[in-house]
């Protein structure tokens, strides 16, 4: 196919869509209406399936394969950081100094990292019963680890976050999604059907599948979260010159320190 004849099959496609998108506009309910015929509709299958939370009915249950892909996209940014952002064989790494912490902020941030470690794994926990889920409880439970680099340094940090073990943390979030999905064919229904008894109303085992798939995004959020964040901070490099090190062009990787450390100007 010649390049002008692949022109005009894009030209005509996307005029397709647009015609397609423009007619589907013309019976959209109007603004501030009491007509929403899709919430309705999701409303109702949200609680006919016993999962308190619309917006994890949505995510897990009526559109749970669009929730794969947004899941997939998360790891493999992780993933492709890692590769990309690894330590080469002409870098080395130089530990960081002790920085010195106010006493206030030391204070305020560990007191607030269990805090906010438990309200991370509440918004996952319920996140078929109240609003939040597994994406969102996830950023919050890898945040809140990050508050011990705040208290105290970097290396403390590093101390309770092993990257690899994070890493087995999103892969293992990632490949429990895609095989609770699975599990439907295995069953004789369609990918990613809710397959389990929906449980009582209101009570955590509720949902089917709900409760499952949300814990796994939010294993597979929280991991990646410390993945992307580790890698990041790992980065400041600093070029030698070729007489303080053997070989030009080589580098070396501190880890960061403490964001303390920067005097007040």
């Amino acid at each position: 196919m010649s390049r002008r004849a692949r022109m005009w099959v894009l030209v005509l496609g996307g005029l397709g869509v647009a015609a397609l998108l423009f007619a589907a506009s013309l019976d959209l309910p109007e603004f501030g209406g009491d007509r929403h015929p899709y919430g309705a509709r999701a409303v109702e299958a949200a609680l006919a399936r016993h999962t308190a939370n619309v917006v994890s009915a949505v995510n897990f249950d009526q559109r749970a394969f669009d929730t794969l892909g947004e899941e997939s996209i998360l790891f493999c940014a992780a993933l492709g950081t890692v590769v990309l952002l690894r330590q080469t064989r002409d870098e080395h790494r130089v530990r960081p100094e002790p920085a010195r912490v106010a006493p206030p902020v030391r204070r305020y941030a560990l007191v607030a990292l269990p805090v906010t470690l438990l309200i991370g794994l509440y918004v996952v926990a319920h996140g078929q019963l109240s609003p939040g889920g597994g994406f969102q409880g996830g950023v919050v439970v890898a945040t809140a680890l990050h508050l011990l680099y705040i208290a105290v340094d970097y290396r403390a940090l590093e101390r309770i976050r092993p990257v690899g073990l994070y890493a087995m943390a999103d892969a293992a979030g990632e490949a429990a999604y895609l095989l609770l999905g699975a599990v439907g064919l295995v069953a004789g229904t369609a990918y990613l059907t809710n397959f389990l008894p929906y449980g009582t109303f209101g009570s955590p085992a509720s949902g089917g599948t709900v409760p499952l798939l949300n814990a796994a995004v939010g294993v597979e959020v929280a991991g990646g979260v410390v993945v992307l964040l580790a890698s990041f901070l790992d980065q400041a490099v600093e070029i030698e010159d070729a007489g303080e090190r053997a070989g030009p062009g080589a580098t070396r990787r501190p880890a960061p320190p403490s964001p303390s450390e920067e005097k007040p100007t």
